[in-house]
């Protein structure tokens, strides 16, 4: 395993690949969501840090598992701000879209290790 620093700064590619999302979804999300609003570095391009991922990882939590609308996440994000709870809310909604993916990558695996002509399981997620 190398020790890789962690990163603060994530190009608009990263957070795609990072959070599943497409790049004109993020954008939007800027246009709804004031504490999205990435810095740009001399280029143009969208800097994110690691808490607007982490947000941004918490608003996609609440609009597609909570089936929130886009208006209630954006109260639901205000009042975890106004209780001082964003951040450990946000690192809930990261742990849980880490596991949804894991549980992606495992089914993946155990479709491809039972090889062609294999059924799903039905029980499998």
């Amino acid at each position: 395993m190398r020790d890789e620093p962690v990163r603060q700064f994530f190009s608009i590619g990263d957070v795609c690949t990072l959070t599943e999302l497409k790049p004109h979804v993020l954008r939007y999300w800027e246009t709804q969501f004031k504490f999205l609003s990435p810095a740009k570095n001399r280029s143009g391009n969208r800097v994110y840090q690691r808490r607007e991922v982490e947000l941004i990882l918490l608003v996609k939590h609440l609009l597609y598992t909570e089936k929130y609308t886009i208006e209630g996440a954006r109260r639901k994000v205000d009042e975890h701000r106004k209780a001082g709870a964003i951040r450990g809310v946000s690192r809930a909604a990261l742990d849980h879209e880490t596991l949804e993916s894991m549980e992606r990558e495992l089914a993946t695996l155990v479709h491809t290790l039972a090889g062609p002509g294999a059924k799903p399981d039905p029980g499998a997620r």
